[in-house]
């Protein structure tokens, strides 16, 4: 059997959950939901299906401290920081050079740092399902999450004929990745049965996935030719990182690869799974109160029903006689929002970084 590795994409600008997320300290370094970092509770779970060793996380210069706190356990030299963010098909190419480095005929799974999965037995048998698919034949596989309705944030994969069962579980061809749908499409998605949600979990080895690169991404794939010769000759990835990595094209590993290749299936999730995309998102892991309101901290709510309140340690946040509000309380900064608004936190950040004197709330 090829050894195993699993890498965790911990990057991202920390802006859907503001006040609470920042630029150093995105969704997943906080806990959002559960008591450890939402990074923690990702590396806890593939503990049991890849040695600790065989764990690599990707992150970038601004939270690579706070991901070496959120993951004591790993080795420090498995905590990699970009130079600055390239999209998802430069991660997965530097994924693949750091785990060629050390098996040349190993296999990676790439997984997101920040989703919510409580099943973690199921979890674990179907990431060891998908490793199976993609030592038993050249392909790239996935795993998709069947959807729970109509949602247009999300892209789609269309399921073909199936392709083989491995361990009980059936594993499908791919006819398609398609991008965030309007709602429209997505409801025809859902009515045919055949689509998952494509969560951004991907499983390929080496060999295999480099040939991708080769095959559907020239350029890209030049690029990390050229960072791994400077890693080599360099004795490190640091200087070569910062000295390459920003020429690389910048562009999704949907649209570099699995958009293009042929050769892909999909392994369908049976466990839970959310990626808990914004504020009122978090409303369905709580317990509310009896009004409905989910009360996190110091919080209360007086004649009110189904609000959010977030509150800071130490600090009463008391909302009154409102209804479907996050409020959200930091040391820092204070948010209040209409949980039909909460997608207009990106439009306030933007304001924030406009405006000199406000920057410091990023």
């Amino acid at each position: 059997m090829p050894e195993r590795f699993v890498v965790i994409m911990a990057g991202g600008r920390g802006e859907r959950f503001w006040p609470q997320s920042r630029l150093a300290t995105p969704k997943h370094l906080l806990s959002i939901v559960g008591d450890q970092p939402m990074l923690t509770q990702t590396v806890d779970r593939v503990m049991g299906v890849v040695p600790r060793d065989n764990i690599f996380v990707l992150t970038t210069q601004a939270q690579l401290e706070g991901c070496r706190r959120a993951c004591p356990n790993l080795p420090a030299a498995n905590i990699v920081a970009e130079p600055m963010g390239r999209d998802t098909a430069a991660a997965a190419g530097l994924a693949l050079l750091l785990v060629k480095q050390r098996n040349p005929e190993a296999t990676l799974a790439m997984l997101p740092a920040d989703h919510v999965i409580h099943d973690v037995e199921e979890y674990q048998k179907l990431l060891k399902v998908a490793f199976d698919s993609a030592e038993a034949a050249d392909l790239l596989v996935t795993i998709g999450v069947k959807p729970l309705g109509p949602d247009t944030g999300f892209g789609y994969i269309q399921q073909g004929n199936l392709w083989r069962e491995m361990s009980g579980h059936r594993v499908m061809g791919v006819k398609r990745f398609v991008e965030k749908p309007d709602l429209a499409t997505a409801k025809g998605y859902l009515a045919t049965g055949e689509y998952f949600w494509n969560a951004g979990m991907f499983v390929w080895r080496v060999p295999v996935v480099e040939a991708a690169f080769k095959a559907h991404a020239a350029e890209l794939y030049a690029g990390l030719a050229q960072l791994e010769a400077a890693a080599k000759s360099t004795g490190g990835w640091a200087v070569a990182l910062a000295a390459v990595y920003p020429t690389l094209k910048k562009i999704s590993v949907d649209y570099a690869l699995m958009e293009k290749s042929t050769h892909v299936v999909v392994v369908p999730a049976s466990f839970d799974w959310d990626d808990v995309g914004a504020w009122p998102a978090i409303a369905k892991h709580f317990t509310p109160d009896e009004s409905g309101n989910v009360l996190r901290g110091t919080a209360m709510v007086e004649a009110g029903r189904d609000n959010i309140v977030v509150s800071a340690d130490g600090h009463l946040t008391a909302v009154i006689g409102v209804s479907d509000l996050v409020v959200v309380h930091t040391p820092e900064a204070t948010l209040v929002v209409h949980k039909d608004k909460a997608q207009e936190i990106k439009a306030l950040l933007k304001r924030l970084a406009d405006d000199a004197a406000l920057k410091k709330f990023l």
